[in-house]
Order: C-alpha cells, then structure tokens, then sequence
C-alpha cells in the first residue's frame, strides 16, 4: 500500500510566552507559541481566571493583528494638508522634540489649551495622571459615548455596575436576564457563564431589539423598542411592588429605603436626608421608635416609621418608592405600546422574577457578620441575576434606564447574594468614596486634583468664577452634571466652535474620532480641516498616535507610532480597569513577546519621555532627569500613594500594600501575566456590609479604612440638583436649562421618551436604528484583520419583515436611508428576529478608501458602510433658538441609539453613498494576498 505520511504531532513552536489578549477589553490570558522568534499560534491559557482557556476567532486573529500592513513604521509629520494622508517619516527625537516644543509653553502659560482625549486604551489611570500633573483640566477617555450611563448609574446607586465592575453569580443564578447586550463585551466570561448555567436547566432571557448571539440562545427573548426598556423595566417594579414580592429585611437592613426623607415642599432641604450632628442618615428604629443613625450597632430600621422634627415631616424613601411605582401609569397596558411588549410577556416575566427570587432562594451555610455588628450563620440569596450594556446605555434616558435596573435587582435582594449579581474588586465602593472632579488650573503647575468622580450636588461642578465650563467638552455643567467619564464626542465641535474657549493642540490616543467613533462623521472632518480668516486650522495643532493607519490618521499634524499589542507593555491594573472575578481581586499585564520590526514605540512610554522632556513633575528626578526609562519601569516603580502601585502582586513584603519589587515584573511574567488574591469564604457575599471582606479590602489596599454603607434607591445628589433649578442654593443652573434638571435629575428612577423623539418627526422618521459590533471583532482595528475580514467584509442593514415586505425588498436590493442630520445609501437583507419598527447593522465595518492599507476597492470600502453619516452631536433645531445637545441630560453620554430614520428603496448604485474622496495612506496598501506561515 502507497499511503501518504502525515505527521499528526507536528512541532507547534520552540517556545510559548504568556500574556494578556488585546484583541477586545475581556482581557483573556493567551498562550503566544513562539517559532523561530515570530508568533506561530495563539490559544488560550488554561490557568487564566477570566478565560480559563476559552478563547474566541478575535483572540486567535491575533497573529494578523501583528502582522497587518497598516501598521504604521515611524514618526510622521505632516506636509500636505490635513485629511490628504501626505507625511514624511521623522525620527523620535525630531516628533518629541515638535510636540515638546507645541506643549510646553501651554503648560507654562494656559494649560488647559491642551485638550488630552484616549479612546479604547487600558491605561487611563497613567494618562489621566500625566494630564493632571500637565496641568489641563481637558481630560477623559472613550466611556462617554460608549457606557458611562451603566457605570455612573451603577455606582450612584449601589457602588459599581456590571462588567469590570460585578458579574451574575454564575454557580447559583438559575435566571439569567440581559438587556441591551450585544457580543462584544466581556464575550468569553459570558459564553463560559451562558453554557455553566444552561447546563443545569437555569433560563436565560434576552431583552433587546435584535436577536443575535446572546439573545438567540436565550429561552425567551422580548424584541423591545429601543429606548424603552426603562419603562419595561419599571412595570415590572410595579408588579412585583403590587404582588408583594419584594425583599423588605433586605431593603431594611441594605438600602436607603428607611432612611428619613424631608417632605415639606415649602423647606429649602425638601427631598433632603434627615441625618445626625456627624451627617449620618437617620433611620426609625423598630426598638425605640427613635431616630438612630443608620450604621448605629443594634439598630433595626424601619420601613414604615416617619418623624416629624421642627415642624417638618420626615418619610422613609420606600413611602415615596411603593407610592410612585403602584401607579397604575407602569402597569403592563400602559407600558405594552410604546415598549412593543405584551401586557401578558410583561406579567409573565414578573411572575418569573418574583417566582425563582422567592420559591427558589439559595442558602449557604456560611457564617459572616455585618457592619452594625450582627452575626448572621448563613447567606441567603435570590438567584436572579441580570446584566446590561450599550443597549440600555446609549441613549438621552440611558441614566435612569440603567438606574431602574440596578433598583429593580436591589427590590428582590439580588445584589451581593448568593445566586444574583457579585461585585468585582476594587468595587464595591459608594460614590462618596470616589474623588470629586477638579478644574482648578494653575500655569507651571498640576491640576489641582483629578479629573474625573463624581459630584455630590452643584458645589462640586467644573464651573469658572463667571459660571461658564471649565472643561473644553462642557463635562460636569448644568448641561450633564455627573459627566463622570467626560465628554470625548463634543471635544472637537467645542474647540472649533471656540466654546467654551479656544484650545491650541488636541492630542488624542487610539481615538478613530473622524470616522466610525464619531457622531457626525463629515461635519466632523470638515471641523478638522477648517481655517480661520488668516489661513490658520481653527484647531492650530493635532497630535495623535496609534498603531495602525487609521482615518484619523490623515488628519495629524504629527503621528507618534505606537506599538501593537504583543510588542508592548501594559498595566492591567485595580487602579483603573482590572480583571478582577466576583471571587478574588486580579491584575495583569502585557509584556513584548515579540520585539518591534519597526521604529516604533509603546505610546505610555512616549509619552512619559514627552512629560520628562517637559519637566513634569513625577517625571524627572530632582536634578532633572527622566524619572522611569519607560513605561515597564513606571509601573513596577511609580507609587499612586506610599506601598500602593499599577500592580498589586508580589510588592515588597505581600500582595496588595508594599514598597516596589524590582523583580515584580518578571514574577508576572513567570506566573502567566496575572495575579490573584483569593477573597476568604465568609467575605465572598454582602461586600458593602461584611465586615470580613472590608477588613480584607483595607489589607489588600482597596480601601484605606472600612467603608460599609447603604445602597441609594434614593439618589440624593440628583435632589440637590432639582433643588437648584427650583431656585434654592447659591449656585444656579441657567433658566433655559431648569425645566430638564428638575424633570430628568429625579431621584428616584424615572423614564422619558428618548430626545430625538421630540425633535425628529416621528411620523416621518418612523424606524429606530441601532449599530452593534459582531463577536469577531472590536472596534476598528478589528475590522482591518485579514482573517475576521473573511467573517465580515461587508454590513447590510437588516431589515425586519415588517419593513422589508411594505417597502418590496428582494435580496440583493439596495436602500437609501435618511435622518433629519443626514442620509446614507446601502445594501438591505431580511431579518426576521428583529423588533418590527428597528433596522440595525454592524459597526466599524465600513472603512474609508486609502485606509487601514486596504485597496481602494475592498468591500469595506465599497459596500460597507456607518450609520454614524446619519448622526449628530446636537439635535434637530425645534424652533427654540437653541440647539440641544444628543445625549443624556445627568451624564453627557451620547445618545447613539436614539436614532430614527426612515427608508426607501432605490437603484442599486456602484457603492454606498457617501463615499468620500481617498486618503492617502502613509503606509501604502497592503499585498493583494496576506499569508503568515512559521517555519517550515
């Protein structure tokens, strides 16, 4: 027989190094095999407390990311115009130097003419310190369009939110329940979880307009109408309150619910907390009948008890609780229209929540003792868990949307209990524990405190002395008070609009602002490119660093290349964004298994030469000199607070608190990447009031004392801020912006139409439109990756069956869809499993031509396309002579998914429409053919 030898144990690689994925923000632990000095493989690493192994096509893809052709290669300066993609490559020295010689009179003279903004980086902690010793107050990150209304409303309301923040408890859920998710966040954790629970018969639920990924392997889905799941969510409030299947020990011994409230409209503190001489919030005690501070050992709030005290009558929040929601203005048929669910799937899910919550509660036999001193010989739970992200987020009501669900979990006790949602490290903590913002600028020095937290009332906001913001995006005004992640979409209509002041140099990190992470996509280009009556660009200098040949590249003054993710160190760090698990506190890093085969450098430690080159303080030593040789370094050596650094494990001394170990670097890497510390059995449950897992917070470093403290049904900073408007205070919100304060900053949860409802048509607008990025990739820079590529080249927008029969679609039909901002040509398919008034599409997928060393004629390029063309930073103009921003009033979060369109069918024309000139790529275009082959 003449039979083939196959060799079916080939040599994988010679060697695998360890480290931490970057091809999405799971963080998952990767096993890179090594052969002949280049990357051959990438799996998953078994060992890893977020993957456990479990690796997605992103993850693997990795290799391509490396090896793409868009890679930038050097330096660049720009010599055509802006948007022509005309460079010429420079060395470190000369960029640094150019960017040295823009920045430093800035900080010398005006500092908060720089305007510092990172798009989906990990390292916020380091750049937002590096800002803040600058000296801007002009900082932030991505979250303020991407979620900042989950994690503001989160941590306003009970100290974190889903995702980095907490996670269902996945060993004793046995109802899982997901709103507005889509498949790009926390992706591997939440398949492994899906798959853990479905394996022992708990059921899944998916709330969203579009049933893909999560929500088509749910049991039941509700194809709700975007922008609505607040008033969903709060029917089923009303349920549950009408039936009585709430958790009263819990909301007594938990939550706010008891604590007295002023109810005298006439007081200047109406709606204020009753508290004590040390601002305790009171509670009636069941024993005395006295009012006693909340935290007083012994004491057993109660849920009905009022107090009258100089005159004035003192409620508990859950009166005001149970007498909002029983109305019968939430009951299923007053909600079943606009939310697009029957009144019956609205009482059934009610049924379901209360029925698991209550008839199948888990009980642990696990003895722990609370902050008041009690000790309780087990932990018993609700298994209900939910989770929640962009859907319920992105829009102008994502605030109290988000705040309704973290109520309605708080209602059933099923937060912090065995079966429903778990904090992760460094949360839980109250939002009075988090820094307040600072805007206080000084020339030649820092800012006067950081620049980010969150506001406890209108003292606390980024004003000047003459009432006007103090931030270039307007973050933290009376426009968006608790702006708690900044405004990153308004920076550069601001600045070109010299509102609220001129700035000289906008220096954004990994932020694609002039394509698909923008609203406003054109107008934004042009605003790059404008110049004033001399001749100048209004916004004079533009510098921005990236990986890759993006769209915003083109529009740079100067390009500081950075490195791609396998050839760089990174910080994983409790400081910032962690990996942490329900279970057990967790940092990693990123570490180069590959060295750069280009004049290329990690933009942390550029940009820590940058600030020595300054004179920054915390950068150079005390004669001068560059204080850390690069970021590596920085975050083995750089000190927050004395004994606390980037990275908890293996300090001098232990885990958690201690001087730097110069070895901690290389103890991660032996150790995988990562670290973890193990939270001990008895401090696993009831974080914010176990008294084990506080005393083990402060070891570790987490907090500095003990810091128990009551969930807020109730947010009481929103009340400040109502009581503003009505004219109480010394610090006044403008007249024209008092009506929205004191309707949209409730304390408790509410919901309202969506913005765009009321000054879009919505007779001639009818369809919602929504985006949401596909599994196999992550932003833009996953869409450029020759292996996804194959999996998505091109997006049509899916169209319901609705739609698609009233309007004669047929596969392969095109349509042109408009907005009141815009209107944008492109490819249709049918979809069945989609709410009948909502089109949607993947994002990022569309590429402008000469990008990302695609060739011209790419599918991306041709057929691919963004709904961001049909998006505004402001509203549509209702004939108040004032153009109201598009996004949420409490946060600033943009309203992405506010959008309503309507459609037409048209001739199928030879591209999507717009299609915009090419830019000229400083990399060039890529090989026809990309193959990467290791060894032999």
């Amino acid at each position: 027989m003449n039979q083939p030898k196959l060799d079916t144990s080939p040599k994988v690689s010679d060697e695998v190094r360890r480290t931490t994925c970057y091809m999405c923000a799971c963080r998952c632990g990767i096993n890179v095999h090594m052969k002949d000095g280049k990357v051959a493989y990438i799996e998953g690493n078994r060992d890893h407390p977020v993957n456990r192994g479990v690796l997605c096509a992103k993850g693997s893809a990795g290799i391509m990311q490396v090896n793409a052709p868009s890679r930038l290669r050097a330096p660049l300066k720009r010599v055509g115009p802006r948007g022509s993609g005309e460079f010429e490559e420079i060395s470190w020295d000369e960029a640094l130097e150019m960017a040295t010689g823009w920045l430093k009179p800035l900080r010398d003279n005006a500092p908060e003419k720089l305007a510092f903004f990172t798009g989906r980086d990990q390292s916020q902690s380091f750049t937002g310190w590096w800002a803040q010793q600058f000296g801007t107050p002009n900082f932030a990150a991505h979250g303020g369009f991407c979620s900042v209304n989950m994690a503001a409303a989160g941590i306003y309301t009970m100290g974190g939110a889903f995702w980095e923040f907490g996670q269902p408890d996945w060993d004793h859920t046995k109802l899982f329940i997901l709103f507005g998710v889509a498949e790009d966040h926390d992706s591997n954790p939440i398949k492994m979880g899906i798959g853990k629970i479905k394996a022992r018969g708990a059921r899944v639920v998916g709330v969203n307009p579009i049933r893909t990924g999560y929500n088509a392997v749910a049991d039941d889905w509700l194809g709700i109408t975007p922008g609505t799941d607040g008033l969903l969510i709060l029917s089923l409030v009303h349920e549950l309150l009408k039936a009585g299947k709430i958790d009263l020990d819990y909301l007594a011994r938990y939550t706010n619910a008891p604590v007295l409230m002023n109810s005298d409209p006439r007081s200047d503190e109406y709606g204020l907390f009753l508290r004590d001489e040390q601002g305790r919030e009171l509670v009636i005690d069941r024993g005395t009948g006295q009012p006693t501070p909340f935290d007083q050992p012994g004491v057993r709030p109660d849920l009905a008890g009022t107090h009258r005290h100089a005159g004035v009558t003192h409620r508990p929040v859950f009166h005001l609780l149970a007498e909002r929601y029983l109305d019968e203005r939430y009951a299923p048929e007053a909600v079943a229209e606009e939310t697009g669910i029957k009144p019956q799937k609205i009482r059934a899910l009610a049924h379901e929540i209360a029925r698991v919550a209550f008839d199948e509660a888990v009980t642990l036999d696990r003895e722990w003792t609370d902050f008041r001193g009690e000790t309780h010989k087990t932990m018993t739970g609700r298994p209900v868990s939910f989770h929640a992200m962009r859907g319920i987020s992105a829009h102008s009501n994502g605030f109290q949307t988000a705040r309704a669900l973290h109520v309605l979990q708080i209602l059933i006790g099923a937060v912090e209990t065995p079966g429903g949602m778990r904090f992760k490290p460094p949360y839980p903590k109250p939002a009075t524990a988090h820094p307040k913002p600072h805007c206080g600028v000084t020339p030649g020095a820092p800012l006067d405190g950081p620049h980010l937290g969150y506001v406890q009332g209108p003292d606390d906001l980024c004003l000047k002395d003459d009432g006007t913001a103090a931030r270039i995006d307007k973050a933290y005004t009376w426009e968006n008070p608790m702006s708690a992640h900044g405004l990153m979409h308004m920076v550069i209509s601001n600045a070109h609009a010299g509102d609220p002041y001129k700035i000289d140099t906008l220096f954004m990190y990994m932020a694609n602002v002039s394509w698909n992470s923008s609203m406003n996509t054109g107008g934004v280009m042009k605003m790059l490119t404008d110049t004033d009556e001399n001749g100048d660009y209004v916004i004079p200098h533009l510098i921005y660093s990236d990986a890759y040949s993006s769209e915003m590249v083109a529009y740079a003054d100067l390009v500081l290349p950075d490195t791609t993710y396998l050839e760089r160190h990174d910080c994983i760090s409790l400081l910032d964004r962690p990996i942490c698990e329900a279970d057990a506190a967790a940092d990693a890093i990123r570490w180069p298994v590959v060295a750069p085969d280009r004049d290329v450098r990690g933009f942390q430690s550029a940009l820590l030469d940058l600030g020595a080159r300054m004179g920054l303080p915390g950068m150079v030593d005390d004669d001068g000199a560059p204080k850390y040789a690069d970021y590596a370094d920085y975050i083995v050596n750089h000190e927050r607070k004395p004994g606390i650094g980037p990275l908890a494990g293996w300090r001098t001394g232990g885990d958690g608190r201690g001087a730097p170990n110069p070895d901690q670097m290389q103890r991660y890497i032996d150790n995988g990447g990562f670290w973890v510390g193990h939270i001990p059995e008895d401090a696993a449950y009831y974080k914010p009031w176990n008294a084990a897992y506080q005393d083990w917070a402060v070891e570790l470093g987490l907090y500095d004392s003990p810091q128990p403290y009551l969930f807020q049904l109730y947010v009481e900073p929103l009340r400040r801020f109502q009581l503003a408007a009505e004219g109480h205070g010394d610090r006044q919100p403008p007249d024209h912006l008092r009506e929205q304060i004191k309707t949209t900053l409730d304390p408790l949860p509410i919901w309202y139409p969506p913005f765009e409802d009321g000054h879009a048509d919505p007779v001639e607008y009818p369809v919602h439109a929504l985006t949401q990025r596909p599994m196999a990739m992550y932003h833009s820079w996953g869409t450029q990756n020759a292996w996804l590529r194959q999996l998505h080249g091109v997006n049509p927008l899916y169209l319901p069956t609705k739609l698609w029969q009233a309007h004669g679609f047929e596969d392969g039909d095109w349509a042109q869809v408009s907005s009141v901002h815009g209107t944008i040509t492109v490819p249709v398919a049918h979809m069945a499993a989609l709410n009948e008034n909502t089109v949607w599409t993947w994002n990022a997928i569309g590429k402008r031509k000469g990008a990302w060393a695609l060739d011209e004629n790419a599918p991306e390029a041709r057929k691919g396309f963004l709904l961001n063309h049909l998006i505004h930073e402001l509203l549509p103009a209702r004939g108040d002579g004032m153009r109201w921003s598009n996004s949420d009033p409490v946060t600033g979060q943009a309203a992405w998914f506010d959008l309503r369109v309507k459609i037409e069918k048209v001739p199928a024309p030879d591209q999507a429409q717009p299609a915009y000139p090419p830019i000229k790529s400083p990399v060039g275009q890529g090989p026809e053919t990309l193959a990467w082959k290791v060894g032999k």
